[in-house]
């Protein structure tokens, strides 16, 4: 729930640079790996939301299949949906499937997908610093993409900056070739090919700000949690303001 409006919007944004491509079609097919409460349906329903009066979008239909572990996300998720997206007057016309199983237990349960069918998988965030977990889960995950997607189809990958750089135990800097070969590393290490991948960054930059230094920035040009920073503070006692942040690839792949 922390992460959930970040996430939202992080996604949000990587939908509106997939249809600037021309690469959504009206009829699509998604699959979300380990999605929480639904926030890859989430970004796309609010895009198409949002986007209306500005340019012209054909009705969609959209199949969206949730692969996740946790059953409580998936409902929770759902009934949000019902609340705050299918109440709008600008319905989205979604067809929601709920596979609820752990990714570490594949072999028991891939018949629950259909085969060459999906046009986008996503995997948001759900990557594994520990060696033998990364080398496991990209292992089922490359078995999916093999399976289920579609020859014409893209995977949608968002990982963290600091993610990202950590397991290849490289500094994240400026030089854009260098990042661009850690990139190409971790979608081989999928089985993927790069077809783009963009750097969402609240600060402009590619250098992490030091803690105190970016605090200072966020209160001053960041906007504010206005409802989510009240509960943490209740719940969590959080002894600050939170602001909206961004610091995640948005990386577009394809099977090699």
């Amino acid at each position: 729930m922390k992460y959930f409006l970040e996430n939202v919007y992080c996604i949000y944004l990587a939908w509106f640079l997939i249809y600037q491509d021309a690469l959504l079609p009206s009829k699509v097919n998604i699959l979300d790996i380990a999605a929480g409460p639904g926030t890859v349906a989430y970004g796309l329903a609010l895009f198409l939301q949002s986007s209306n009066g500005f340019f012209h979008i054909p009705q969609m239909h959209i199949s969206y299949y949730s692969l996740e572990k946790q059953d409580a996300f998936q409902f929770r998720g759902l009934q949000f949906w019902r609340r705050y997206i299918e109440s709008r007057l600008t319905t989205v016309n979604a067809y929601f499937r709920f596979v609820t199983t752990d990714i570490f237990t594949w072999e028991t349960q891939s018949n629950n997908l259909p085969k060459d069918f999906f046009d986008f998988i996503v995997i948001s965030h759900c990557f594994f610093a520990d060696p033998a977990k990364r080398v496991e889960a990209n292992n089922t995950y490359n078995q999916i993409f093999v399976s289920s997607l579609k020859n014409s189809g893209y995977v949608l990958l968002i990982v963290q900056d600091k993610k990202l750089f950590k397991v290849y135990d490289v500094h994240q800097v400026e030089n854009q070739e260098q990042e661009k070969n850690v990139v190409h590393k971790f979608l081989a290490e999928l089985g993927l090919e790069l077809v783009w991948y963009k750097y969402l960054t609240s600060t402009g930059s590619r250098i992490s700000l030091p803690v105190a230094e970016f605090g200072k920035f966020a209160k001053e040009k960041l906007p504010k949690q206005l409802y989510m920073s009240p509960i943490m503070q209740q719940y969590f006692d959080q002894k600050y303001q939170s602001h909206y942040i961004l610091d995640d690839y948005v990386i577009l792949a394809k099977k090699s």
